[in-house]
C-alpha cells in the first residue's frame, strides 16, 4: 500500500472540527470525520476499515481536502433533473401537516397523503404524487 505524502496546514484540525460542528449533511459529515482522522495521523487503511469507507474514496477526499480545503468535501452538483421537493416545499408541507384538514375542505379529521398532495398543489402549484408526499 502506498503511503500518503501530503502536507496539511497547521489549522487543518481546527478547521475540520469547526466544519464537523456546522455541517448538516450526513454524507459530508462522514467524509470530514474520516479526513480528520487521517489528518490526526491515523493510517488511511485503518480509518477506511473503521468507518466502512472504501480506501480509494477516502484517499480521494483526503487529497481534495489537502489541495482545496473543507469546501471540497461537499457534494458536487449532480446531473439530471433537480428534485421536485425543495427545502421550502418540504417546510410548507410540514406546516400544512400541523393544520386541521377540516380547515382545508377535507371531510376527514386526519390527513391522507393524497389530500395533502391536493392541498399542496392548490396552494403552491407543485403537483406531487401521494408517494412523494409520503416520502417527505
Amino acid at each position: 500500500m502506498r503511503t500518503l505524502k501530503l502536507h496539511f496546514p497547521d489549522d487543518a484540525l481546527p478547521t475540520l472540527e469547526t466544519f464537523l460542528k456546522q455541517t448538516k449533511e450526513a454524507r459530508v459529515f462522514r467524509r470530514a470525520q474520516a479526513v480528520r482522522d487521517v489528518v490526526k495521523g491515523h493510517r488511511l487503511q485503518t480509518v477506511s476499515d473503521t468507518l466502512h469507507f472504501p480506501s480509494s474514496a477516502l484517499r480521494k477526499w483526503v487529497h481534495r481536502f489537502a489541495h482545496h480545503g473543507v469546501q471540497s468535501l461537499a457534494d458536487r452538483p449532480r446531473s439530471g433533473r433537480p428534485p421536485k421537493v425543495t427545502g421550502a416545499l418540504a417546510h410548507h408541507l410540514d406546516r400544512l401537516v400541523d393544520q386541521d384538514p377540516l380547515q382545508h375542505g377535507s371531510s376527514h379529521s386526519q390527513w391522507s397523503c393524497q389530500e395533502l398532495a391536493t392541498v399542496l398543489a392548490r396552494q403552491t402549484g407543485v403537483q406531487l404524487s401521494r408517494e412523494s408526499v409520503r416520502d417527505v
